[in-house]
Order: structure tokens, then sequence, then C-alpha cells
């Protein structure tokens, strides 16, 4: 890591007051330059945490930023509550600004958040609604083409308009008829949304720029708050995401935005580079600083000599106009190898692909011989896309040669044993597939073939081993119990996969052994990531139990719609953010995925590749016939090309140490290597040349990304130790939990009681009273039951009613005292975030209390001892995050039962000082044990096993046990 900035860095740094625009080459120290602003801002009382705004690209980079500031801080000995600073993505922040001002907006409690997959999918389901619009075959096309393909071409299109911010009413009166269609379309997806209290990705933008234009006292009090902005990754911009950092920022315009302008990727996102390269002027002249860091800290000369070369061989102008600052990346001080780290690599293809997979191999094999390549995990293939046929034939070569290859995004999720085994034993268990999934007769879809001759033939043959017999049988059972089902279940389809991993067949899979292996439990993951799809279509479709009524129905949109969407689409596998690299393999990644990361060895393909247009369709229209809330800004015959340009200089601006060419030799059409790289492809030294020396060459290991991982109390520490097993299905391997009525109770008695909060805090305590507050549950209700796929019996609401209404009745006469509800703490560690939120914070005269609400009956102080405590160590740290953050003094902390109707409701301590360093260090020991996959227990939690999903599981394996 850069410890000690250069002068480029500490200019940017230091640069506090005005516009400010960094422009960051490949491997200049951006985040390093990201993370000492941010500590100088707070260190020299320029800004306060909470009083900073800072923007990211990715979730990942948000994590990454939020931990190295705050193991900054920590190590400046700066005191701070991590949550207080809007760090995240655009869309994390947008949606939290909606959130903190949701009666301004027009989304309900419990509001259905949609990403790009639900959006997809829910355009998809409702096709035919906005096939019955006119003109709408203009937007999404032919009815001939694949109905994930028309969902795919209506979802980009209703996002440009979301993402350019575009005038419905505009584009109502257009002259195009596609333009007129469109807001057609928009119009309707506006209100189906509305209707079913849904928000999608680009969504969360256009409401929070609705937010910030119609409510003047919302964004003054942002504006207030925010005295220094901050945004990475500016180049990937798009045109709402700058309008709202212009309402943000406003007359005080402390704006800092950092990125590469020759890093643009993401255009058919709706990214537009104009934002980046008219950033200086939208200022008055010489008021925007510039800092150019240029500096690479990162790659051998050669490669960056490379690079260099290949953005200087395009005419980046256009009509006396340039598209992008003109810079030329140097390398840092240092002594370098004297070798070729650039290099071809090529086969012909005039007996097929096998002579260049070979040399490929031959390539990997003459690195690790070297003596220098410690690690397969060292070396990444970069391609434009990982799922095309000849990238696919290589990485399954090279694994049958011995070399492990990650490719999580080639779409072979499909493809893997565990889920063709999975789908085929859901078919198994519904001798009624053959008939249910038609819809008429002589229906036919082309998934039927693969669900018959795949899933179901797969599964067959391996049941019927003799390993597998009791799960034949159980099977069989289950068949004929659906085949004459006549009553309802209590069990949906990701009740029946939570049973069949009981056994072999499947929990063969979840053995530690395989989980910790070198393709990292990919099994496990996989079948993870479908119990996570099954929680998603029974959300989507209403489903929670099967019903013999609708049975037929649910298997037509499970295996007709669902799985048919997600396989013609293709599903990506598991990605680890933290090690972005696997030991002991290779790497095969897209371009746009190695965006920000960085290899020892680089292998690039794709050589066959050509500029392809970005902007086509309605689109285009929008562009030419002037429509976009900016005149157009690069011209669009030459979009294309630049594009392209940019792409490739970000995947050659990866490689460390070695960057190699790799290409299929074809002449004709398709030619590989295309015209546009066989200059530069000709003019470098071949890998088998004695100009190029491996062994003169130091491989740099993988860089560690340092994701410091939050720890909640309730979900991570509590759930850990009451049982680990359950933590290590549901948070480490991430399956999805069968969703639980009682949790559902609960945050309804949270909410209602939150509402009667929220109306004192805004000073209308006056208008609070019974009918008021029945009408806010019986809205949660509706929402949260909706939500949640889960609905109360009758008695049950009432119970709600009870408690909520009790605790109203109780409490009313101390309104006065309620300072805060809802608030986020946090402590941060040297290896994790502590983070919890406190229920209400309430007090007068320099000292306050604290209360966390529980909706159960008062506990018998002696049988359930542990748990309160544990309940209790929880509150003692809450008290002192509050302390350090607010300069409170905490009196008291309270538990408050609502459910307890006829005696005292509270159970209460002093606040104890001295118990609070012994919690903590609990806590450690936990997150440590956590961190090392130590998931061993003295016994089972009997309890705790009878409404777990992976009861089932557990009743089969082999339980080794802690001595107590």
């Amino acid at each position: 890591m850069i410890r000690t900035p250069n002068k480029s860095q500490q200019e940017a740094i230091e640069w506090t007051d005005g516009p400010l625009l960094i422009i960051a080459g490949p491997g200049s120290g951006k985040t390093f330059t990201l993370v000492e602003r941010i500590v100088h801002l707070i260190k020299s009382k320029a800004a306060t945490p909470e009083s900073l705004l800072v923007l990211t690209f990715t979730d990942k980079a948000a994590r990454e930023l939020s931990t190295r500031v705050s193991n900054r801080l920590t190590e400046e000995g700066v005191p701070f509550n991590i949550h207080e600073m809007y760090l995240g993505t655009f869309h994390s922040v947008c949606l939290r600004l909606l959130e903190d001002n949701r009666e301004f907006t027009r989304l309900k409690r419990n509001y259905t958040m949609l990403d790009q997959f639900d959006q997809q999918y829910f355009l998809y389901r409702k096709l035919e609604e906005f096939r019955g619009l006119e003109g709408s075959e203009l937007v999404i096309g032919a009815k001939q083409s694949p109905r994930w393909t028309q969902a795919e071409v209506l979802l980009k299109a209703l996002n440009t308009v979301s993402e350019e911010a575009l005038g419905l009413e505009s584009l109502q009166l257009a002259p195009d008829p596609e333009v007129r269609a469109l807001a057609a379309l928009f119009e309707k997806y506006q209100q189906l949304l509305t209707e079913t209290n849904s928000l999608d990705f680009s969504g969360i933008q256009f409401e929070a720029l609705h937010l910030l234009l119609k409510h003047p006292g919302v964004r003054e009090a942002l504006r207030t708050k925010f005295t220094h902005i901050m945004v990475d990754e500016f180049q990937d911009t798009n045109t709402i995401q700058e309008q709202i950092l212009r309402l943000l920022a406003n007359d005080r315009q402390n704006l800092c935005v950092v990125g590469d302008d020759d890093q643009g990727l993401y255009r058919f996102r709706g990214a537009t580079i104009r934002n980046i390269l008219e950033f200086p002027s939208q200022f008055p002249k010489g008021v925007c600083k510039q800092v150019r860091l240029v500096t690479n800290y990162r790659s051998h000369p050669g490669i960056i000599s490379f690079y260099n070369g290949w953005m200087n061989r395009l005419d980046w102008m256009d009509q006396g106009k340039s598209f992008r600052f003109e810079k030329s990346i140097e390398p840092r001080e240092a002594n370098f190898p004297q070798t070729a780290t650039v290099v071809r690599l090529s086969a012909s293809d005039a007996h097929g692909d096998q002579a260049w997979y070979e040399e490929n191999l031959s390539l990997l094999k003459g690195l690790k011989e070297s003596g220098k390549l410690e690690d397969w995990n060292q070396v990444a293939f970069l391609f434009r896309s990982v799922t095309n046929d000849h990238v696919v034939g290589l990485a399954n070569f090279l694994e049958s040669q011995g070399i492990p290859v990650y490719s999580p995004r080639s779409n072979l999720f499909f493809e893997r044993p565990e889920i063709k085994w999975m789908i085929g034993a859901l078919i198994f268990l519904f001798p009624q597939f053959q008939t249910a999934r038609k819809w008429q007769e002589n229906a036919s879809l082309d998934i039927w073939d693969w669900y018959d001759t795949t899933c179901f033939t797969a599964f067959a043959e391996e049941v019927r081993k003799p390993e597998n017999a009791s799960l034949l049988q159980w099977a069989r059972r289950r068949a004929k119990s659906h085949l004459s089902l006549s009553a309802n279940t209590d069990y949906a389809f990701s009740g029946l996969f939570y049973q069949l991993l009981q056994f072999p067949l499947f929990n063969q899979f979840l053995a530690e052994d395989t989980l910790y292996g070198v393709d990292k439990g990919r099994a496990a993951r996989n079948l993870a990531e479908l119990s996570s799809l099954l929680g998603r279509f029974e959300y989507l479709h209403h489903i929670n139990i099967l019903r013999p009524d609708y049975l037929e129905k649910n298997l037509r949109s499970l295996f007709n719609q669902f799985f048919r969407f997600l396989k013609d689409g293709g599903v990506g596998e598991y990605e680890d953010e933290a090690e972005y690299a696997p030991k002991g393999c290779v790497s095969f990644l897209t371009i746009h995925q190695s965006k920000g990361l960085e290899f020892p060895v680089v292998i690039c393909g794709s050589m066959e590749s050509v500029p392809r247009n970005q902007v086509a369709g309605v689109e285009r229209t929008l562009h030419d016939g002037g429509y976009l809330s900016r005149p157009a800004f690069e011209p669009l015959a030459r979009i294309k090309e630049f594009d392209f340009w940019r792409l490739f200089y970000t995947a050659f601006s990866r490689a460390q140490n070695l960057l190699v060419l790799t290409a299929r030799l074809h002449q004709g059409h398709g030619r590989s290597p295309s015209k546009y790289f066989q200059p530069v492809f000709d003019a470098l030294v071949d890998w088998r040349s004695d100009k190029f020396r491996p062994q003169l060459l130091d491989f740099e290991p993988v860089k560690e990304i340092v994701l410091k991982k939050e720890y909640s109390f309730t979900s991570h520490i509590t759930l850990f130790e009451n049982c680990a097993e359950q933590y290590r299905f549901y948070k480490e391997l991430e399956f999805q939990p069968v969703r639980s009525g009682a949790q559902l109770f609960g945050t309804l008695v949270h909410q209602s009681i939150e509402d009667i909060h929220k109306a004192v805090l805004r000073g209308e305590s006056h208008k609070l009273h019974t009918d008021q507050i029945l009408d806010w549950i019986s809205g949660n209700y509706a929402w949260l039951s909706r939500h949640e796929g889960q609905y109360l019996a009758p008695n049950t609401l009432r119970a709600v009613e009870r408690q909520v209404l009790g605790y109203f009745e109780r409490e009313k006469g101390q309104w006065a005292r309620i300072q805060h509800a809802e608030v986020d703490v946090s402590l941060v560690k040297d290896t994790y975030i502590l983070k919890g939120s406190v229920d209400l914070i309430r007090g007068e005269e320099g000292y306050v209390e604290l209360v966390d609400f529980k909706s159960e009956k008062k506990p018998d102080l002696e049988r359930d001892r542990e748990k309160i405590l544990r309940y209790r160590r929880q509150l003692e740290v809450y008290a002192h995050l509050v302390e350090a953050r607010m300069g409170v003094k905490i009196s008291k902390i309270h538990l408050y039962y609502t459910g307890e109707e006829s005696g005292n409701p509270y159970l209460s301590w002093p606040k104890d000082d001295r118990s609070i360093g012994q919690t903590v260090a609990s806590f450690d020991s936990v997150v440590k044990r956590i961190q090392a996959k130590d998931y061993v227990m003295p016994c089972r939690p009997g309890k705790m096993c009878e409404n777990c999903d992976m009861h089932h599981f557990c009743d089969t394996r082999n339980w080794k046990f802690r001595n107590a």
C-alpha cells in the first residue's frame, strides 16, 4: 500500500473547498487518495463523518472504502459511527434518502424492492399487458422473438426513461410514434409499480430526484447536512445521478469527483462519459481544480507503454472537439526486469480449437516451470464474454488437464450436476408434471426436452443406485401423496428442497472437506443459490404452501416460466467479493468483471472483436430526436469506436507483471485477430521467443481485498451463539430460509410502535389516538403480509393490536421524553464492525435511557436467564456507543415486553461501565470463531431444531460435538 502521498495525491487530499476533478489513471492510488482525503477532512475539522456524502459504483467498492476509512480513522484515534457517514453506492444512498423521507414519496411501508432480475421477471410476467398498448411492437420488437428477450428489451427502454430523467409529458407529445409508445409503456409500468408497492433499481434514483425536486424542505435539509460530496468512478455515472449531485451540492459546490474517462465501460447501463469530460466546464472558468494522478504503482513499464500506445492509436478528435483528457501514464520509480512483458500467443484454427487450447496450456505450464508463478490464481484470462463456445471449451480443456478454472459468469449453473439432479428430483416428486405443465393441447416449449432428457433422466439414473435407496423410497411416497393431493400441505417447493438435502445424493456437497476444497464449495454455493431462487419464486407468486386447487398452476409457473426464464437468461455462480481470485484456480473473467482488479498475469483474448453499436432501437431515436435532457454529446458514429478502445484499455491495464494477447488465427469472415488488433498483435514478441524470459519476472501475489465485515447483534452474534450450524448455512453459505410467521408478528409490532414514536418526533403527538394506531397496524399488515408472503390468523392479529395499544396507553404520558427512535449504532474493531439498532432513546437533562422492544411475554427470570443476559449485554454495548456518539450520559437500559399485559413490562438495569469491556471481549471471541469457520457446538439446540429448515439435513449428519 502507498503510505506516503506523492505530490499530485497530496494536492488532491488537501484541496477541500470548491469543485475538484481527480483524473486517476490505472494503478495510480485512487482509493488511497480518496481515503486520505476523507481522513484529512475529518481530522482538520473541515467536516464531520455525518456531513460527508461518499458515493461509489459497486457494493464491493463501497465495502472496501468503508473498511479502509474505518481502519484509518481508528489508527488516528478518531471516534466515529460508520453508519453516520453516508457512504455507499448511488442506489444504496438514494434508497436511504427515500427511507428517511418516505412520507414524502409514493412508497408505502414494506414496499417490494426489485433488483434487475426481479424487474425483468416482473416485465416477463406482465408482457401481455404491455403488448396490448398501441405501438408496443415499435419498442419491444416482434412477438416471435423469445419472451425473455422481449422483457430484456423492454427493461432497457424503461430504464432509459428513468436514468435520463426524461419528462413523460414531452414523450407523450413526441412526433415519433416509437417515442409515444415508450411513454405509454413507461406510464403503464409506473402504474403497475404503484399498484404493487414496488420499486425497481433504476427507479430508486428516479424517486430520489423527484423527492429533491418536489420537496424544497427535504432538499434544503440535505444541502445543509452534506458539507462535502465525493464521487468515485465518475465516468460511469448517468444523467439522473449528475442531476441529483447538482441538487445536493448547490451553492457550496464542495463536490469532488474521481475517475478515468479512459475506463468508461457502462454506456449499456445508461452511463455517459460526458459527466466527467464536461465537469470542469460546469463551473466558471478557473473555479474547478483539476488534479491528474498519472503515476502507475501497479504495472511493469512495458505494459504501461503498450496501453498508452493503444490509446494513442485512435484519433479522439471530432469536429475540433476532443473526447478524451490528454494524459500519459508513467511507471513508478523502481528497478524492473529486462524482458518482454507484453507478448502474443497464437495458434491456427485450421483443425478447430485444439491447437489454441494446447498453446495456452503450454504457456501456463511454462510459467509454472519458471519457478516464479506460485499459484494459479495469479493468472486471469479476460474476454469480452465468457459464455461463448471457444472460451467455455478452453476452460473445460484446462480443467481436464488439472488446472482448475474459476469462471462464475459462464452461465454453467444449469449444467452443474447438483442443479440438474435437484430440478430432476422436483419433477420426480410431481407425477402430474407431464400434463400439468401444458396449458393447451399440442403446446410445446423447447425447455421441456431439457427437463425430460437432462434433469429427470439424470436424477432417475442416480436415484436407482443402491446408495440412494432411502431417497427413492422417500421420493415415491412424496410423489404418491402429491398425485392425489386433497388437502393443503405445510410446505412449498422450497420446503421440499430442504427435505431433499437430508439424502447423500445432495448432502455429499455439504461435507466440510468439500466446502473448503479447491473449488470453495462450488456445489454447495450453487444449491444455496437455488434455494434463494426458489424462495424468490414463491415470494413473487405468493406461494407459501402447496394447495390442491393451485398445484397445476404453480407447477406451470415454476417450470414453464421461472426456470425457463432463468435458463434462457443465464445464471451466474457464486462470487466471493473478498476473494476475487480463489487460490488454486486460474480466473476466467469478463473485462467488465475485471474492472478495478489487478492480476500478476493477464491473458487477454477476444482478439476477433470489433466495435459494436450500443445505441439502437428507440434509444437511438431518443438520441437523434433531441429528446434527451441534454443535447447529444459524443458523435453517434464514433461511440462504438470510443467504447471499444476504452474496453480493451481497461483489460490491458489490469496486468501487473505480464500481459499476453491470445488469438485463434482465422482468416475470412470473423477474422482473428481483427483489423483493430492485427497491427499491435503482429508487433509483439511471441511468447516462445528467447526475448521473453519469464524466469526474470517476479510475479506479485494476488492483491488482498480487505473487506471488514459487519456483524449485527441479532442476525450474527445471537444466531451463532444459538446455533453455529444454522449460522454456517444461512450466513456463510447463504442458503435462503423459508419465511417465518413468528417474524411477521414481531415485525408488525415493532413497525407500528415505530409509527407512534415517529409521530411524536414530528411534533404530532396530539394526533395520536386509538383509531389512528389501528389504521397504522392495518396498513402495515396489508403491505407487510404481501411483502413477506405470510398471513396472521385473526386472533394473532388481535394480539398485535393489544400489544401496540397496550404500549400506547401505558406510555402516552411520557411522550415528551422521547428523543430518538430507530438509531443505528456501530463499533469499529480491528477485524470487524459490530452494528446494531436502538429502538428508542428517551430522557431529559443530559441523562437518557435506552429501550429495546420484545414482542413477547416477560420471560421467567431464572429459566430464561441466559437469554436475558444476552439482551442485557447487547444493550450495554448500545449504551456505550450512544454515549460516545451523542455526548450524553446513559442512566438506565430497559427491555420492554409488549406481550406482558398484566404486570410490569419492563426489565431494567443501570448502565454498568465495568461489564462493557467483558461484553465486547465476548463478542470478539464469537467473531473470531466465525472468521475461523469454527462451527463445532457442544450439542444440538433442540428447541431451535423444530422450526429450522435444515433440521432434515442435521438429523442425518454425523455430528461431532465439542466437550462441554
